[in-house]
């Protein structure tokens, strides 16, 4: 039996027909690196440029309206100090985001925690600082419902957190039967309830330590997203939930642990509501979680979850803002702020559906 197959055998033909080939180095289209191109990677790369830009161009734009009148150091902490609660609130609802979920009980949990720490103090005497503790792990246990309700029982953030706002809210003037704990009454005998309105001048700049709290609660924060394990997992988590447990991540854990933090640091913001307002009322911070959520989608972090930067939340509760205080200084109807932060929101949601297509 014969074959008309050749086979090459020998070093000599193989390198003799390796030196006759074709000597070209494959190259392929370059599709897609234009200016807008590169833009879109790069604001996705680092989602808390945009709101960063637009938050330096609306100072810009005001302090060329108003001058020195803007730009004075009062004028500038007094932003700080007005979105102090609705930043802290913020912070908490960006954890939540960040997991692709919401949190809309954000501001009832704030409310409710603050009038544990006040009716702790005034109704059952217990020390103040007992008080707080109990404020706090207020906070935390309506938080980890939350996430129970989440992570095991499958439910959707949405209705979940919807429900627990009514529950909490009602809660909240069943407990304190619709009474205010006055300011005169918590200086007198509870100052430590009142710590985070204490205020410190810094070279004319007055700040509070709700203000401090704030910024290094959203320091703390990004760094434990971005640099530790538990970070990444929620990122994983927000991103597709099914690869991240693939990946061994404990979805479930991540969850919980997330809506729990989100309590806690509203329970803080409840705390520092009480320094902010003076008084312990069950009536304030009503709207706190939409507030909160305006500054996260604003501030560029993803409702689709996975995607966004807490820093980014920062500028956004400052881009409110600069915007109310602008325009509060130059005597426009406060139907104006409302008008503008309403644009802002929707080309936000818009600048991160361009965005997200770089990674499709």
């Amino acid at each position: 039996m014969t074959s008309d197959t050749k086979t090459v055998d020998g070093p000599a033909e193989f390198e003799a027909a390796a030196a006759s080939g074709s000597q070209t180095v494959a190259s392929f289209d370059d599709h897609g690196h234009g200016w807008a191109q590169k833009l879109q990677h790069t604001l996705h790369q680092t989602p808390s440029l945009v709101p960063l830009v637009v938050l330096l161009l609306s100072i810009m734009a005001f302090g060329i309206l108003l001058g020195s009148k803007f730009f004075s150091p009062f004028a500038m902490t007094l932003i700080l100090q007005q979105v102090q609660i609705v930043g802290i609130v913020a912070a908490a609802q960006s954890v939540v985001i960040l997991t692709a979920g919401i949190d809309l009980s954000v501001g009832a949990i704030m409310v409710l925690s603050s009038v544990v720490m006040g009716q702790f103090t005034f109704r059952y005497g217990l020390p103040v600082e007992i008080a707080v503790v109990c404020g706090l792990l207020c906070g935390t246990l309506c938080g980890f419902i939350n996430g129970f309700l989440i992570a095991k029982v499958k439910l959707p953030p949405f209705i979940v957190t919807l429900g627990m706002w009514q529950i909490v809210l009602a809660t909240n003037f069943l407990y304190s039967a619709n009474e205010t704990i006055r300011s005169q009454d918590i200086s007198k005998a509870a100052p430590l309830l009142q710590f985070f309105g204490t205020k410190v001048n810094v070279g004319g700049a007055i700040f509070t330590y709700g203000v401090i709290f704030m910024v290094l609660l959203v320091l703390v924060l990004a760094y434990a997203l971005r640099q530790t394990a538990w970070g990444r997992h929620v990122y994983a988590v927000g991103d597709d939930p099914e690869a991240a447990k693939l990946s061994g991540v404990q979805v479930n854990r991540t969850l919980i642990s997330v809506y729990m933090l989100s309590g806690l640091i509203c329970a803080f913001a409840g705390w520092a509501m009480i320094g902010r307002i003076g008084s312990v009322s069950p009536t304030s911070g009503q709207l706190a979680n939409i507030e909160s959520i305006t500054a996260v989608v604003i501030g560029g972090i993803s409702l689709f979850g996975g995607r966004g930067s807490i820093l980014g939340t920062l500028f956004g509760a400052l881009i409110v803002g600069v915007f109310t205080l602008g325009l509060r200084l130059l005597g426009a109807d406060a139907q104006w702020t409302y008008l503008l932060i309403g644009l802002l929101i929707i080309a936000a949601v818009a600048v991160d559906q361009w965005i997200r297509k770089v990674s499709v």
